[in-house]
């Protein structure tokens, strides 16, 4: 059982001491000569263990075991005292030490100390990554969040599960829309017929109405059989329409009847087919300025939100992200075989603050990345996003002018910092590929001569351009 471990003393031949003995058994071991110097390390690297002396010139064992509780909570620590007293081993135990040792101390008794220490911090870390232990106030329906905007969304699927009522679920990409429609469906009554899910964005134009009504044979070119269409596959279930925007105009229409006549018409068909299915609708975009615009009817939409579910974006929600993060890394433990089991404060609180534009399914692909490039049981932190603030007004040196709202029109505030984001893709990619223009080109999928045009437009020439 392999651990990092800090020995505090101040008296050289007791650390160097500890140092031998616990490097026999297989540690790493650094050593402090009194409890500021421990703090500083504390802070700069984790450890697993804290062995200390009690009385130190300076900060005393009992202070350093005080900041380690307040600072470095679940943090173990084991005090060692020539002075051992009832009082000062009750003290010790109150404010939270792991064991308490007395000099001149047995190696034998201490090695049973240290290994006792270690099994409990470890079975705290698993703890920590088991999700039957996240609780019913962690999250429903399989969907994890605690905060209000969460229970809203909660309560509306309970009200409204096992109802035949149509569902729109509106909320950015990587919400989990998809979870909140299985949500809906395994809590009905048609949870034990088929959930039929439809991602309207990837299909074809030419084949939308085959692929959701389905065909007769002979019914166009290439229709050498009759083939059912998804309605009729969820038929006694739900049919899942995601990013719904994507449906064709002339296709809305028959999606309207589809949901107020519960009949369908196959391609070629000769008569209409009566169907038992719930619909679930989601979008990402806003689909009342589509109405708005003529290009998805007013009808429709009326149709499919008569039930709207909002999920709100991460970052709405930074409470949850830490009870997301214990999920993902207990889920890739076991997908990858790996033992992640150290996240730490800094670390935890760079992921709460990002603002996470790709919301969950971002920050569960960080974490992946996270837990499939660790190197022992700490999650890596060079895949972690870093933020980036954004400099002083005047020293971006972007050849693009400072903004701010108001002091502009929406057209050229919308110019200007969509410019800004493209310079900013630009650069970051001339880093990936060590400045070569040609693979830059290829990694942003335009011209060599217009990623040039593009660099000499925002002075990043001499930035980056090797060929």
């Amino acid at each position: 059982m392999r651990a990092r471990i800090l020995v505090v003393d101040d008296e050289p031949s007791i650390r160097t001491v500890l140092r031998a003995h616990l490097a026999r058994d297989g540690h790493d071991v650094a050593a402090a000569a009194d409890g500021a110097e421990a703090v500083g390390a504390l802070t700069q690297a984790p450890f697993d263990l804290v062995i200390s002396d009690l009385r130190m010139p300076g900060m005393s064992g009992l202070e350093l075991l005080s900041w380690c509780t307040r600072e470095q909570p679940g943090l173990p620590v084991i005090l060692i005292t020539a002075h051992g007293t009832v009082d000062a081993a009750v003290e010790a135990l109150k404010l939270g030490a792991q064991d308490f040792i007395t000099k001149p101390f047995d190696l034998d008794k201490l090695k049973q100390a240290v290994d006792k220490a270690l099994r409990v911090e470890r079975a705290r870390r698993r703890n920590w990554l088991d999700d039957s232990l996240l609780g019913p106030e962690a999250g429903r329906f399989d969907l994890i969040g605690k905060t209000a905007a969460m229970q809203r969304v909660y309560t509306l699927v309970e009200k409204v599960a096992d109802s035949p009522t149509t569902v729109l679920i509106v909320g950015e990409s990587g919400t989990g829309k998809e979870l909140v429609a299985r949500a809906l469906h395994q809590s009905s009554g048609r949870k034990n017929g088929p959930f039929i899910p439809v991602n309207c964005g990837a299909i074809p134009e030419a084949l939308f109405e085959s692929e959701l009504f389905g065909h007769e044979k002979g019914a166009f070119t290439g229709a050498a059989s009759a083939k059912p269409g998804k309605f009729e596959l969820a038929d006694g279930g739900t049919l899942f329409l995601d990013e719904i925007s994507e449906l064709p105009r002339d296709l809305q229409v028959k999606l309207l009847r589809a949901l107020q006549e519960r009949t369908i018409d196959r391609v070629g068909g000769t008569r209409p087919l009566k169907v038992d299915v719930r619909v679930i609708a989601a979008t990402n975009v806003d689909l009342q300025g589509l109405v708005a615009s003529g290009t998805f009817r007013e009808d429709l939409y009326y149709r499919l939100a008569v039930v709207p579910i909002r999920l709100p974006a991460l970052r709405e929600r930074r409470d949850d992200i830490p009870l997301l993060v214990r999920h993902f890394v207990h889920r890739f433990n076991e997908r990858l075989g790996m033992n992640v089991t150290q996240v730490d404060d800094a670390v935890m609180s760079r992921l709460v603050e990002w603002h996470w534009p790709g919301n969950i399914r971002e920050l569960e692909n960080t974490i992946e990345r996270g837990v499939l490039l660790a190197d022992g049981e700490a999650l890596a932190t060079d895949v972690l996003p870093t933020p980036t603030p954004e400099p002083a007004t005047g020293e971006r040196g972007d050849g693009l002018p400072p903004v701010e709202p108001g002091g502009i029109g929406l057209k050229e505030y919308v110019r200007v910092h969509t410019a800004r984001l493209e310079r900013d893709l630009i650069l970051r990619s001339l880093e990936v590929e060590n400045s070569n223009v040609t693979r830059t080109a290829r990694r942003l999928d335009i011209s060599r001569k217009a990623l040039q045009l593009k660099m000499k437009e925002y002075g990043l020439r001499d930035e980056g351009g090797s060929e």
